[in-house]
């Protein structure tokens, strides 16, 4: 079985993975963070989202030997120039409160009117793997999901920003949406079935 890590502890993130990858690349096997040794993780300290998720898939290189995937995504809004951006976790502060996260930025936007509400999800998807010579081959995918940014939370699934977040065509947030409609308009789905052939191709 071929084995991928993916730099996350997120088991959310990780079943996303899994759901896309596992048809693309039959017989993978992809660990998360909680599955290998541990080792010190980078400071996401990039500015942009493919340069914090090459930082993440390195380090796991790096420390288990193995092909790696890593990603960084965060909701840009238009109002806010673009922010959160790649600080979306930590939005509220260094504990990464989702709720929190949520409830800052509904405020922030409180007297924005709802034409003016627009968003993006964005995700980058790093893949690292060893050459063989030492060195390091790396492709970096980016996937963009447009929509808005209501005024309440609504929604169960999901998890980040989902529930404030309507994807364009649709009259619910992500938070609302099935687990197959999530996948199909994603940012990080779009981003993986990106990479999925890049791996495919690297690991059969």
């Amino acid at each position: 079985m071929t084995k991928v890590v993916l730099a996350s502890r997120n088991e959310k993130k990780l079943a996303e993975l899994r759901r896309i990858l596992e048809p693309a690349v039959p017989g993978v096997e992809v660990l998360g963070l909680a599955d290998v040794a541990p080792y010190d993780e980078p400071a996401e300290t990039e500015p942009t989202f493919e340069g914090n998720a090459l930082l993440k898939a390195r380090a796991a290189v790096a420390a288990t030997g193995l092909p790696s995937l890593a990603d960084d995504s965060g909701i840009c809004v238009d109002a806010l120039n673009g922010m959160p951006g790649v600080l979306s976790a930590r939005w509220s502060g260094p504990l990464k409160d989702n709720h929190a996260n949520n409830v800052l930025l509904l405020g922030q936007l409180e007297d924005i009117p709802d034409e003016r509400r627009g968003a993006a999800f964005v995700a980058a998807v790093a893949f690292v793997r060893p050459d063989g010579d030492g060195g390091l081959i790396e492709e970096v995918v980016r996937g963009e999901a447009r929509g808005s940014v209501i005024r309440e939370l609504r929604g169960t699934g999901g998890f980040g920003y989902d529930v404030l977040f309507v994807p364009e065509g649709y009259d619910r947030t992500t938070a609302e949406l099935s687990v197959e409609e999530k996948d199909a308009i994603s940012h990080r789905g779009k981003s993986l079935r990106a990479i999925a052939p890049v791996i495919a191709k690297a690991l059969l």
